[in-house]
């Protein structure tokens, strides 16, 4: 465990990062050559630490590197150069889009953003996926409904700077293109090919719709 939290702190000292490490059985312990960053959300709260406890009970080793709370605190689960299971893909996946399976989640990282993801609109007043009540200065109403919905949580502005921060960093690192694709929304095939770049769970998988096309969120990756 110490280990572990060494790790933590060493590669993003700089940055607003909280030590979160899962159990050494929650992640595989393999270093991999990284050549995609994944950003996905949440469908929870704004407590990325409570997240990452989440994971650490599931006992499939089912996590991303990284959660960020809506205030902007990173909490990293394992190390950027190791690995778990966040893609969620199997042969299926691909077939439908006229690839081999290959395993994604050993090439890529993950991002998570705490947020609750499509939103309900009902009597003026907005509510998640579990019905609790959600302040409409946290609801973006999209001008397109994106999967079926038009109202969406928004990713917090120190979430954005917090996820910019992580791209920028790992990048570097990793040698990773930060250039913003806008075919990112939607399942790609270059994604599922392992070509190089930032994706979101939507290139991989239909039935996803983490992260949504958030005009804050699309600004940023631009100006990276």
């Amino acid at each position: 465990m110490q280990n572990l939290v060494y790790l933590c702190r060493m590669e993003l000292k700089d940055l607003n990062l909280i030590q979160s490490p899962l159990d050494a059985s929650q992640y595989v312990n393999e270093t991999t050559t990284k050549n995609q960053i994944v950003l996905h959300h949440t469908v929870s709260g704004p407590d990325a630490g409570k997240v990452v406890k989440s994971w650490n009970a599931n006992k499939e080793r089912i996590a991303t590197c990284v959660a960020i709370s809506r205030n902007g605190e990173i909490h990293q689960a394992f190390p950027s150069s190791k690995w778990a299971y966040h893609l969620g893909l199997g042969t299926k996946h691909f077939t439908k889009v006229g690839l081999p399976y290959r395993n994604l989640d050993k090439t890529t990282i993950g991002i998570e953003l705490c947020a609750w993801g499509p939103i309900k609109y009902d009597a003026g007043k907005f509510y998640n996926i579990y019905g609790g009540e959600v302040s409409r200065d946290e609801v973006e109403e999209l001008e397109k409904p994106f999967k079926g919905h038009k109202f969406w949580h928004t990713y917090s502005n120190e979430q954005i700077e917090s996820t910019v921060d992580l791209i920028k960093y790992w990048s570097k690192k990793y040698d990773i293109p930060a250039v913003y694709n806008e075919e990112i929304w939607d399942v790609n095939k270059d994604a599922m090919s392992g070509v190089p770049g930032v994706w979101t769970h939507v290139s991989y998988r239909y039935d996803k719709s983490d992260c949504y096309p958030s005009a804050d969120l699309i600004a940023a990756l631009k100006e990276i």
